[in-house]
């Protein structure tokens, strides 16, 4: 596990980026509000672990029942889409997207919901069996590229063509307001654990993949808990883009080879992430593939059976429990963000 020091915690100018980058929403009540709209959206666990770390106090917030889908992702494409019908702008909508995972679900859902339709393209590599559960949900399917990033062109490509609603969960220059909506709607979460918890945790870890889960928690935890909770942003070390932003000071694309944690396995940082974890987040970290797999096994014994994306931030913690400043009183909070 390789560790990095924020230099820029709590500062709101320093890493370099445009001025029209927004930073992530912290509006907690929007999210509750407008994703009670849909059907299946019931609260999800906060489990207490003993014996899990060194610490005495572990609460993990499990996702993996979340709107049946099995992943928080739920959360936000769903959330705009029900914002886009509040406004009557959803009923007939084509949402387009690029998908290998659980955002794509998210998308097909939302718009099954809303009557709205859904295009998702995916890579060759993407299993059929995904495929055939976004088909199931009314997706269209259409197989672009080798890799997530081609298939994403594919799919911008055909929003402009046709006028389709582009709906990615990561934001890039002048492309900015439904990631910055989707990650507004991972709030949702957040509300529930702060109204679960029996006190405020010492530390949180948050995994990330372009880091749309990592920046909205952390917004909260810091609209909420204040400036005192240690956070912790965990990525692979095949995909440290938000790590590398950081040491470098501005947008970092990151080479390497192909993950197992999937989910989490982006080169490229979102922009609006980036900009709230430069502020809010204290610690990144980076796990190797085989630290991530070693990890997330045991969990399957405390009733957590996850993929590695899922377990990432608690791997992070299992992996060094002295680690950032953890003491035997600490109080902490992770995310398993998938079930398998």
């Amino acid at each position: 596990m390789q560790i990095l020091e924020n230099p820029y915690r709590g500062e709101t100018g320093q890493i370099d980026l445009a001025d029209d980058v927004p930073f992530p929403s912290d509006d907690l009540s929007a999210a509750r509000s407008m994703l009670a709209r849909c059907p299946d959206a019931a609260q999800t666990p906060l489990r207490a672990v003993e014996g899990l770390a060194r610490v005495a106090k572990v609460h993990i917030k499990d996702e993996r029942t979340r709107m049946g889908l099995g992943s928080f992702k739920a959360l936000g494409a769903a959330y705009v889409i029900a914002r886009d019908a509040d406004a009557e702008q959803a009923a007939g909508r084509t949402y387009v997207t690029a998908s290998a995972g659980n955002h794509g679900l998210s998308v097909a859902a939302g718009a099954k919901v809303f009557g709205a339709k859904a295009v998702i393209y995916i890579a060759r590599s993407v299993p059929e069996s995904f495929a055939e559960r976004l088909r199931a949900l009314g997706a269209d399917i259409r197989r672009a590229g080798a890799n997530y990033e081609e298939s994403m062109q594919a799919a911008e490509g055909a929003a402009q063509a046709h006028g389709w609603q582009l709906l990615s969960d990561s934001s890039w220059e002048g492309y900015m307001e439904p990631p910055f909506r989707v990650m507004e709607g991972y709030l949702a979460l957040m509300a529930e654990v702060f109204e679960q918890i029996p006190e405020p945790a010492t530390h949180i870890f948050l995994q990330a993949g372009v880091g749309g889960l990592a920046g909205a928690c952390a917004a909260a935890v810091r609209a909420v808990w204040g400036q005192d909770p240690v956070i912790v942003v965990v990525e692979p070390s095949a995909a440290p883009a938000l790590m590398a932003s950081i040491q470098a000071g501005r947008v970092v694309v990151a080479e390497g080879p192909v993950s197992n944690m999937g989910r989490l396995d982006c080169k490229e940082p979102s922009l609006i992430a980036l900009k709230g974890l430069a502020r809010d987040a204290d610690w990144f970290c980076t796990l190797t593939d085989t630290e991530a797999r070693k990890l997330t096994v045991p969990l399957s014994r405390f009733g957590l059976k996850t993929s590695p994306s899922g377990g990432a931030g608690i791997a992070a913690l299992m992996a060094d429990d002295r680690a950032f400043g953890l003491t035997e009183d600490a109080r902490v909070l992770c995310i398993l963000s998938e079930g398998l």
